[in-house]
């Protein structure tokens, strides 16, 4: 599956609506959620399909569910169910783990699974919503499955677009490269390039910290906090919109130009519990770059191929490689 993410620019009529509804998709949430824990108590078992009869019970309690279009209600039962098995699988897995919350103010998306959404030109429209500009800035190519309105923290809204992944060979260059990974240099390739690390994070840190300071001397709850919130937010979206694109343009640039990638197989969580280079390695953002160099080149009928690491970190001199550390 491949995901096309674009943004929104709901009018206020549209913009309410989509909250309502996202208001009554958290009522849904944790309604279901005392449902579930209610039903443990008393030595009872609900099932996925049980909590899904119940929604529609739960018209009549709450008839304002009838304005959210029903596709999304029970994407909201299937998101319970979901993390229900994430925690089962962390319980099996050993770790320790505690209740299933329930959700806050802020829930953030309306899921429209297959149906209850169409593109109509340069306008999305969402069953029970409307019409709402979207700016597409690139054609969505295979087979559209799914779609959700997200809402960030930074109050802007996005819709992303989930297609079913076509392969798109492209002609082969028969050429083959490997990739070393490191923090002064975000990686060396076997051709002889260097690219530098762009160090977003580390570069926007000290403004990071001064937006920091200006939302903690506001006082709880006012206006003027939740103004100092939103642009915290949306400092944070600009840098992660930055290495998002660095990433991406690095990435399509070596699926572009070779046929076989090999990189490093190399464990990044493990690595950032380092302190020294943990905020180095994750502003580098190397598994991310290692996703997306990966669905990229299965997209285009090319190889990455995971190599041991161990001996591959040297000094680039005449044509070696180097992970530097400094």
């Amino acid at each position: 599956m491949l995901s096309y993410r674009f943004r929104l620019y709901p009018s206020k009529q549209a913009e309410e609506k989509l909250f309502e509804q996202l208001t009554l998709c958290r009522w849904l949430y944790n309604r279901l959620l005392e449902e579930l824990n209610r039903a443990k108590t008393e030595g009872r078992k609900l099932s996925q399909k049980d909590t899904q009869a119940l929604i529609v019970e739960l018209k009549t309690e709450k008839p304002e569910l009838k304005q959210v279009y029903s596709k999304v209600l029970q994407m909201v039962n299937y998101q319970l169910w979901s993390n229900i098995r994430a925690l089962s699988a962390q319980k099996k897995n050993g770790r320790k783990i505690g209740k299933l919350r329930f959700k806050g103010q802020w829930f953030k998306t309306l899921n429209y699974n297959q149906s209850g959404f169409r593109l109509d030109g340069k306008k999305l429209v969402l069953s029970k919503v409307g019409a709402i500009n979207v700016k597409l800035h690139r054609s969505v190519e295979g087979k559209v499955k799914g779609e959700f309105v997200k809402r960030e923290l930074s109050g802007r809204w996005f819709a992303v677009f989930q297609c079913e992944n076509t392969v798109a060979r492209l002609a082969r260059t028969n050429r083959a490269i490997g990739l070393d990974l490191g923090v002064k240099h975000f990686l060396s390739d076997s051709d002889g390039r260097q690219i530098e690390n762009p160090k977003f994070y580390e570069c926007s840190l000290e403004r990071l910290q001064k937006t920091h300071r200006a939302l903690s001397r506001k006082k709880n709850g006012s206006k003027n906090r939740a103004k100092a919130k939103v642009r915290l937010a949306r400092f944070y979206e600009k840098v992660v919109n930055q290495r998002d694109d660095f990433l991406h343009k690095l990435s399509r640039f070596y699926v572009d130009n070779y046929d076989i990638i090999a990189v490093e197989d190399f464990n990044v969580a493990g690595m950032v519990r380092n302190h020294n280079l943990a905020q180095k390695i994750l502003d580098a953002s190397w598994g991310k770059f290692l996703r997306l160099l990966s669905y990229k080149a299965g997209n285009a009928g090319k190889e990455m191929v995971k190599v041991n690491p161990r001996g591959t970190s040297r000094e680039y001199k005449h044509g070696e490689m180097d992970r530097d550390y400094n």
